[in-house]
């Protein structure tokens, strides 16, 4: 199974439609996005041929994009646990990066997903495997946009910039 995770769109729409086209490409199962989705029109390209699941951003105050997503995947509030082929992941934003810690230092999550920081990262801490595939290119952070397709057979992480 394949899953695709993508953080920190910002109403990028360039970004959102190529993000959803590559995962369609690399015929993902299930796509999770770390949050900052921010507005509903945001979320609609990943209306397509993949599960699809959210969580809140902390720039995602836009009362409906719930409704939005619910209306074609899962909205989490501010955290999910989901276990997908097997593998228990957990997907936070990340604004509290004690948290974060917290999650993958616990060792019971195979992969924790969060977003936030716009830096990509792929740690591997005892069984858990600790991913932020990036997001929108901010000063300080990544060049460039980021996602990251996850094959849960193996455990590899690709991380592709758009």
């Amino acid at each position: 199974m394949k899953l695709g995770v993508v953080s920190d769109t910002h109403d990028n729409l360039d970004y959102v439609e190529a993000a959803a086209s590559h995962f369609e490409s690399e015929g993902v199962d299930v796509v999770v996005h770390c949050g900052d989705i921010v507005a509903p029109f945001s979320a609609a390209p990943f209306d397509a041929d993949f599960d699809f699941h959210a969580v809140r951003g902390n720039n995602d105050g836009e009362w409906a994009l719930r409704e939005a997503v619910d209306s074609f995947g899962t909205y989490h509030d501010d955290f999910a646990h989901l276990t997908l082929d097997g593998q228990e992941i957990a997907v936070y934003h990340g604004t509290e990066a004690g948290l974060v810690d917290a999650l993958v230092d616990s060792g019971t999550y195979d992969f924790v997903l969060r977003g936030h920081t716009h830096e990509r990262v792929v740690e591997h801490r005892g069984k858990t495997t600790h991913i932020n595939p990036g997001g929108l290119p901010i000063p300080g952070a990544d060049d460039e946009f980021h996602v990251a397709v996850v094959d849960l057979d193996t455990g590899n992480v690709a991380s592709r910039s758009l």
